[in-house]
């Protein structure tokens, strides 16, 4: 299990906690991250590193594994924004083997950091300092505005007043694409696959076990049926499940309301 490097008591934060406590440790300059929902921003927060969740499409996806492909944005983690800026522009740019990759001029982020903040706006939503809010999270908060403003940046209060359905959203559409996303790994064509000679063999003597009782083995798993639960069940972990059935149940025509009737 990961630790955070500045407190072994506390988590390093979602799931690429690993990559941002890895940077905060100094075991590594830079390391990549994915990020969803927060998985990126999150651990460079708790691990007091940089971190960046791109805009999506601007770094390309190609040969990472689908959770939930309209989120999921692969990102840098780095001991600074400088390295931050300077990895990024490597991970930036157009790829042919990713169809939701922009084509676009990476501009130059490492010679932008010393521009002045005269033109910068900064939106506060005022929907996000309410109940659940940290004190000294808030008061952090506060103080980077303030230091934002001394600076030359402009600060505007917003209104969202729809955020609260935000994360309801989320967790219907993440789990529905990472159902349909993880449908994949089966045992056949990609990822992990359950050992066949012990699965055959535990598989007769359910067979045999049935017929002894004088029972109908008619609905006993076939080969192929077996290795496919096997093969998901033991390379799927309990998290990875619950998103999985949460899906798959979000996304069954008996849950959905249909928007058009059939006459």
């Amino acid at each position: 299990m990961t630790h955070n490097p500045w407190d072994l008591t506390r988590i390093p934060g979602g799931s690429s906690g690993g990559a941002a406590a890895a940077v905060a440790a100094r075991m590594a300059p830079l390391s990549l991250g994915t990020d969803t929902g927060g998985s990126i921003r999150c651990p460079a927060s708790l691990c007091g590193v940089s971190g960046l969740k791109p805009t999506y499409g601007r770094v390309s996806r190609y040969g990472l594994v689908a959770f939930a492909s309209s989120l999921d944005q692969i990102g840098p983690i780095a001991a600074s924004v400088e390295d931050l800026a300077l990895l990024l522009e490597v991970l930036a740019g157009h790829d042919p083997l990713d169809s939701t990759s922009i084509d676009l001029p990476v501009p130059p982020y490492s010679q932008t950091l010393a521009k002045p903040l005269e033109n910068l706006r900064i939106g506060l939503v005022r929907e996000h300092f309410g109940e659940g809010l940290d004190g000294e999270v808030e008061a952090a908060i506060r103080e980077a505005v303030r230091v934002y403003e001394s600076l030359g940046a402009k600060v505007k209060h917003l209104s969202m007043p729809h955020g609260k359905y935000g994360v309801a959203a989320y967790y219907v559409v993440a789990p529905c694409e990472a159902s349909s996303n993880l449908a994949r790994y089966d045992g056949v064509h990609y990822g992990y696959r359950t050992d066949e000679k012990q699965m055959i063999a535990e598989l007769e003597s359910q067979r045999k076990s049935l017929e002894k009782a004088g029972a109908a083995a008619d609905d006993l798993d076939n080969p192929l049926v077996r290795m496919y639960r096997r093969s998901r069940a033991e390379a799927f972990g309990p998290e990875v499940k619950r998103r999985i059935m949460l899906g798959t149940f979000a996304s069954a025509p008996a849950t959905t309301t249909p928007i058009t009737r059939r006459r």
